[in-house]
């Protein structure tokens, strides 16, 4: 009679003296609870795109870079048209610089010796600093305290100071400039991984790897590095606009290559005597490095994304 007697909705009467059974709530329906990955945040359509976006943008600029010098319409380094031509003009897309030359051909090979030398130096930093961080980890005892004092000793000095004086002590040039931010750059990488290292050989997968007789090789290359790697790549897309912004102001101060070849920080600064009259000689390269680092970090932070959902 009582559940003839109660509402949709509303819980029998119980008898006096009987404790009420507790109802679990209902669940939210499907479509309001938001899907939820391993990685232990919200991985919605729309930021999966914007990720995948970013880093196609990316790769579509490494090869940009790559065939950048079968695009430049003219020669680089040849004045080819009157000098301080407005963008438009006489068909030069970006006008022309204060001796004649095409802007767009040298602002196209300036991004290709920028991009590419900055690959190349956070490659070689996180090769030589995964190198050092792993040996240390993996070592431990008075190898892993003299690599991480050594570490420590360059992580103690102004990066920047040290490069432009390597640069300067070495002279202008591709390979200086290369070598002066490559040697500043790699203790920073070899902390981190010296960390994920350490803290991959304390598990308990790892320990029953040793205890089963695994040769420390082994143990290395399929169980520490495999989880080392993520990280560390994280870490170099990361940074790869640091070191855009780093090599640009080199070839700002007059450390990268030397006249006339183009690159986007010498030629930024040599065109700032022309602010006034023809902006875009300085305007343009400028842009084109802060789109560079621009561009890296938000794909950096993409990649992030994407292999954290993957774990």
């Amino acid at each position: 009679m009582a559940d003839i007697l109660t509402r949709p909705g509303e819980q029998p009467p119980t008898r006096a003296g009987a404790a009420a059974t507790p109802t679990a709530p209902a669940p939210a329906p499907r479509w309001r609870r938001p899907a939820r990955r391993r990685g232990g945040g919200t991985d919605s359509a729309a930021r999966r795109a914007v990720d995948w976006t970013l880093i196609a943008l990316l790769a579509g600029l490494t090869v940009l870079a790559l065939i950048s010098p079968a695009l430049a319409p003219y020669d680089p380094v040849q004045p080819v048209g009157v000098p301080k031509l407005p963008p438009f003009a006489e068909g030069h897309l970006l006008g022309t610089d204060q001796i004649g030359r095409d802007t767009l051909s040298r602002v196209l090979i300036g991004l290709r010796t920028s991009w590419l030398l900055s690959i190349a130096v956070t490659t070689v930093g996180l090769l030589a600093g995964t190198l050092v961080g792993v040996v240390a980890g993996m070592a431990g005892g008075w190898v892993d305290s003299a690599l991480m004092r050594s570490t420590e000793v360059f992580l103690a000095l102004p990066s920047m100071l040290v490069a432009v004086a390597v640069a300067a002590a070495l002279g202008p040039g591709l390979f200086n400039t290369f070598l002066a931010v490559t040697i500043v750059w790699w203790p920073y990488y070899a902390r981190i991984v010296r960390g994920e290292v350490r803290a991959i050989v304390a598990r308990p997968h790892v320990e029953a790897a040793r205890m089963a007789g695994v040769g420390p090789l082994r143990v290395m290359w399929r169980h520490v590095l495999p989880g080392v790697v993520p990280t560390a790549i994280i870490t170099a897309s990361l940074d790869i606009g640091n070191v855009v912004m780093v090599l640009a102001s080199l070839s700002f101060l007059g450390l990268g290559q030397p006249a006339p070849a183009p690159e986007l920080g010498s030629d930024t600064s040599r065109g700032l005597v022309e602010i006034l009259d023809a902006w875009w000689i300085p305007l343009v390269p400028g842009l084109v490095v802060m789109l560079l680092s621009l561009l890296s970090n938000l794909a950096g932070d993409a990649l992030r994304n994407r292999l954290a959902h993957r774990r």
